[in-house]
């Protein structure tokens, strides 16, 4: 029976990832798929490596509450800052600040999962990585790396098949920026922890520094690219 359990969550899995593909990255199949996976063997393993990091249990136990940005507050901050920063990426984009699905932060794996999603464009802004497809593969590759999110492992793991299978002169460009994201993962502090709140005012390049994220994706093909003018 445990078997016949596991094999059904895997299809199910699979179909919610084969959503994603059809509808072409849609944000509600992502959330589906990441849904799908907060009650996963594989986000318990997840929230096990979180757990180990140096203040990661005290982090999910309290709490910390998921973000909510005042865009015309950050955007008002000096250029360059963190807050200017992402306010000018959500603006530019024309992204919805609040595009994440709610949910009830009643366990830890929701708390996780919730903290992931609104802070997700964030981790662009410092890690360099643009809002292309390469781009948003490189800037997942560093949260699948650091602690193995399950969702973002599949979407990778997907786009880097799919690439291979179907679009073979652009794999390259893809394995690259994945790779960018991995060699940032590996070597850079945790950027679930991060606690953005505390420092919107701080340069892009403090916080790269603090992190550790010494060669971030910008100027690369897949990296965020300035404003003109």
């Amino acid at each position: 029976m445990a078997l016949l359990n596991q094999l059904i969550s895997t299809l199910k899995e699979l179909v919610a990832l084969a959503g994603v593909a059809r509808s072409g990255g849609d944000l509600k199949a992502v959330a589906d798929l990441v849904d799908r996976l907060i009650d996963s063997p594989q986000m318990v393993e997840c929230l096990r490596r979180c757990r180990e990091e140096v203040g990661g249990a005290a982090m999910i136990d309290g709490r910390y509450p998921p973000l909510q940005p005042d865009l015309a507050f950050l955007g008002a901050m000096p250029k360059g800052s963190l807050g200017q920063s992402y306010a000018e990426l959500m603006l530019r984009r024309g992204y919805d600040p609040e595009f994440f699905r709610p949910r009830p932060l009643r366990s830890d794996a929701h708390w996780l999962t919730q903290r992931i999603a609104t802070t997700h464009d964030i981790h662009h802004v410092v890690s360099g990585f643009g809002t292309t497809p390469e781009g948003e593969s490189g800037v997942l590759a560093i949260t699948a790396t650091q602690i193995g999110f399950p969702a973002y492992v599949m979407l990778n793991t997907a786009a880097q098949v799919s690439r291979f299978r179907f679009k073979t002169k652009s794999y390259a460009l893809m394995g690259r920026a994945i790779a960018h994201g991995n060699s940032i993962g590996f070597s850079a502090q945790p950027l679930w922890m991060a606690r953005w709140e505390e420092g919107w005012d701080w340069p892009v390049e403090q916080w790269r520094e603090r992190l550790g994220i010494t060669k971030p994706a910008t100027g690369e093909p897949y990296g965020l690219q300035p404003v003109p003018g």
